[in-house]
């Protein structure tokens, strides 16, 4: 009997398998009207095709494999109550909808699309007005976030959550998203191993890219521009970053790359323009910084004392307040190979490298650092003189911190200056 009753049982899945849709339509006026009853009626690895429309309907949970297309660009709507959409399933596409109204709560973190615990997600096409937080991925690997619009409508960071947020993953890319008006526009966690590529980070309040405890990730070609700070590097080893741009982080406290307790970065090909500061380094380890134009920045660059055995070579330094400034009287860094357009300098035997070396620190950084109301007096007379007085012989910049072969000319193109 018992036999009889479990082939019954078996026989009435695969029955409902088969009545169970590959492609099932939600519409507002169709018999399916909304996406969780779509759900109920779709074959594992079918599609649901959700027209043009605006749905309002509770948190929607996917737990099976399908994709979820819209058509029209569909609205799903949280009315400021709700997390949208909750996906637990594996390889679940989510394709071309748009989610508004995210929830807001101090307790959970809210999404329009959460995933958890699983693998082999795609997100791509969709839109986020007015998120909490954007697209959430919790313990997940070989996932895909690509060309999201993700706004946030949160005016400070104490309401606002994260743009795309990341934690405990791996082998995740974001590729091609725009994000802006977040807390942070990309939040990392422990997640290791994932590509962030071709995303605009912008306008958000704290960081356009904020990672910690996050290894071995690459980061190439993406803009970070008009945050409250660039991206923040933080107790993390062997990350990339290539080919950004890092643009327009100003304020008192901004910069545009951030390195804090981290070992053998590698910074390549990026540029840095317009920031407060360029790139900061605080506790970061063997740094490889190359390739890399700064441009236009307050500070170029700045090395803290408890930064070591980095090496700087081939980069051009144009149109910044300050070039390079420490707070150490001592160098555990090189530079070699570097153009500085303040370079007083000259190459009799016209192979393009100065004769003399270059020492970037200026005394008046020096100063500033240590109290940064004298910038006040950044273009008087006296502090000419001081600037002159410290050539001819130094005393409070650190000798050590030279490039003993300065290029003449910049290495990547016209500088921003003489290029407008």
């Amino acid at each position: 009997m018992r036999a009889l009753l479990l082939i019954g049982t078996v026989a009435s899945l695969a029955h409902a398998q088969q009545r169970a849709a590959a492609v099932v339509v939600v519409s507002p006026t169709g018999p399916v009207r909304t996406i969780a009853r779509a759900l109920e009626q779709v074959a594992v690895g079918g599609r649901i095709v959700v027209r043009a429309g605006t749905y309002h309907e509770p948190m929607i949970i996917v737990s099976r494999p399908v994709e979820i297309v819209g058509d029209g660009r569909p609205v799903v709507d949280g009315e400021h109550a709700r997390q949208i959409m909750r996906i637990t399933a594996p390889d679940v596409t989510v394709r071309g909808l748009v989610f508004r109204n995210v929830g807001v709560a101090n307790t959970e973190d809210m999404a329009a699309i959460k995933v958890v615990n699983t693998h082999g997600c795609i997100i791509e096409d969709n839109e986020i007005d007015d998120g909490f937080f954007g697209i959430y991925l919790q313990q997940v690997t070989d996932c895909r976030v690509a060309r999201n619009v993700l706004r946030g409508a949160h005016r400070d960071e104490t309401h606002a959550g994260n743009g795309i947020q990341l934690w405990n993953s791996s082998r995740v890319t974001l590729k091609d998203n725009r994000i802006s008006g977040h807390r942070d526009g990309i939040y990392f966690e422990f997640t290791h191993g994932s590509l962030v590529s071709g995303n605009v980070s912008e306008e958000n309040h704290r960081y356009g890219l904020h990672f910690m405890y996050s290894d071995s990730c690459h980061y190439v070609h993406n803009t970070f521009r008009r945050n409250g700070s660039g991206v923040a590097v933080m107790y993390t080893k062997h990350v990339v970053m290539e080919d950004n741009l890092f643009e327009q982080n100003w304020g008192d406290a901004s910069y545009g790359l951030l390195l804090k307790e981290i070992g053998d970065p590698i910074i390549v090909r990026n540029r840095f323009v317009h920031n407060t500061i360029g790139l900061v380094a605080d506790g970061a380890m063997r740094i490889v910084a190359r390739d890399n134009r700064f441009e236009e920045n307050g500070w170029a660059v700045k090395l803290m004392a408890s930064t070591s055995d980095g090496a700087f070579t081939r980069n051009d330094f144009s149109g910044n307040t300050f070039d390079i400034t420490t707070n150490s009287r001592e160098s555990a860094n090189t530079f070699r190979g570097n153009y500085f357009d303040a370079y007083t300098g000259y190459d009799l035997d016209h192979d393009g490298i100065g004769d003399v070396p270059h020492h970037p620190v200026q005394l008046f950084s020096v100063i500033a650092e240590r109290n940064e109301p004298a910038l006040i007096l950044l273009r008087s007379l006296f502090i000419g003189l001081l600037e002159t007085a410290e050539r001819v012989l130094p005393s409070l910049t650190p000798s050590a911190l030279v490039d003993p072969q300065p290029a003449m000319r910049p290495m990547h193109g016209a500088s921003r200056l003489h290029a407008q």
